[in-house]
């Protein structure tokens, strides 16, 4: 799985793989991938975890957004700081078990920009991955950053990812957006397991008809050109939006709100074992702590 646009800027020709650590065993990693910024992917991976752990999976969400994390606030982290376990990290435990590991978890304070340069912030994503004791996880989401650049360059070079979701909005940048991330994937010889348009309509409050406030959707058409599958249209929701800003989307978000994206998780083959693995002495105590 090499890349040559990388060797053509300096980079390395083929992916070094990050080890996993002897206190984690990850089953599925996905990621959740767009284009461009502001199309609500961070909500949308949010809202797969919370899902996923409603049906009885330990999941984790690791926020390869570095400089623009928004996990730990959707989950009611705020101001909480990740701990040690020996040389490893432990990631911060929601209310309802969801582990997190985000650099917002690092910095002193959440406010806190992070003006890290590109080797650092690759850094970031290995520490997020082989220096952090995740324990048994059947999902892993990585929240990447918008775009195209180093961060997922990184992760699909060095983690072992399974499947990737794009997520998009109904205007006419969506075709581009889809076109970036089914090209990324061909690249780094990933899956797609299909695409989420969020932001796609929203309710009228007195008759309850469905506006589409940026136009008549084109995914549909996009998705079928591409080869890639509908996951979902998701709508504007302002109490939903309040409830992410408060940190309480596990409690607000409604239920069976992506079967489809759910059903394409758990469609994923789980990875083997990895020999040596050996459960951390406090991870029980540690996923009840929130």
């Amino acid at each position: 799985m090499g890349c040559e646009h990388a060797q053509a800027a300096g980079g390395p020709a083929s992916p070094q793989q990050f080890e996993e650590n002897s206190l984690s065993e990850v089953k599925r990693v996905i990621a959740v991938l767009s284009g461009k910024g502001g199309v609500g992917k961070s909500f949308v991976t949010g809202a797969l975890a919370v899902e996923l752990s409603r049906r009885g999976n330990s999941v984790g969400i690791l926020d390869a957004d570095i400089t623009g994390p928004s996990i730990p606030k959707m989950v009611g982290m705020s101001g909480r700081r990740a701990s040690g376990l020996g040389k490893l990290l432990l990631p911060e435990v929601s209310s309802t078990g969801i582990k997190v590991m985000s650099s917002n978890l690092l910095l002193e304070n959440e406010t806190d920009p992070v003006l890290w340069r590109g080797p650092v912030i690759a850094g970031a994503i290995r520490q997020f991955w082989s220096d952090t004791s995740w324990g048994p996880l059947d999902y892993l989401l990585v929240d990447m950053p918008p775009g195209t650049g180093d961060v997922a360059l990184t992760v699909f070079q060095s983690l072992p990812v399974d499947g990737i979701v794009v997520v998009t909005s109904p205007q006419d940048l969506v075709s581009m957006i889809v076109a970036k991330a089914v090209n990324m994937a061909d690249k780094m010889n990933v899956p797609i397991l299909g695409v989420i348009e969020n932001m796609s309509y929203i309710t009228c409050p007195d008759c309850g008809r469905k506006i589409e406030v940026f136009g008549t959707s084109k995914l549909d058409q996009v998705a079928e050109g591409y080869g890639v599958k509908v996951l979902g249209r998701l709508p504007i929701d302002p109490s939903l939006a309040a409830a992410c800003d408060a940190g309480q989307i596990e409690s607000a978000l409604p239920s069976d709100l992506l079967p489809d994206a759910i059903a394409a998780c758990e469609a994923i083959e789980p990875h083997e074992v990895a020999d040596g693995f050996t459960p951390a002495a406090d991870d029980t105590a540690d996923a009840t702590k929130a």
